[in-house]
């Protein structure tokens, strides 16, 4: 199982990446795997502004649909354009090219309640 140690974590299976008071967003490795074969990845925030917890959009695999969970408050600046045609970026480049939306942060001070690659690996143990 992949879990990088530069990034960040949610309970939720999300990852984190923080570029300035940007960040990146995803979901893991363990995630994905769990989920089977994406077919369907449906955000239609982009623009909004949500709150730590709400629901930014949902991915849809072959067996199951769940949502996407904001990691912290802020802006969602971009959706991830190539999951439109290619949803199975997320099964096959999960930390890369399966990326899903990028979002300006509104309150830094939530990024210390991310997990640690540590703290996750012990959570998916």
């Amino acid at each position: 199982m992949n879990v990088p140690d530069e990034l960040k974590y949610t309970t939720e299976h999300e990852w984190i990446r923080q570029e300035g008071d940007e960040l990146v967003i995803g979901v893991t490795d363990f995630a994905q795997g769990e989920l089977g074969d994406v077919v369907f990845v449906e955000i239609e925030t982009a623009g909004e502004t949500l709150s730590k917890g709400d629901t930014f959009g949902t991915i849809e695999a072959v067996k199951t649909v769940s949502d996407l969970y904001m990691p912290a408050d802020g802006e969602v600046l971009e959706v991830n354009p190539s999951l439109e045609d290619t949803p199975e970026l997320v099964n096959s480049d999960p930390f890369g090219d399966g990326w899903m939306i990028r979002i300006k942060v509104s309150n830094s001070a939530q990024l210390d309640d991310l997990l640690s690659a540590e703290a996750y690996r012990e959570l998916i143990a």
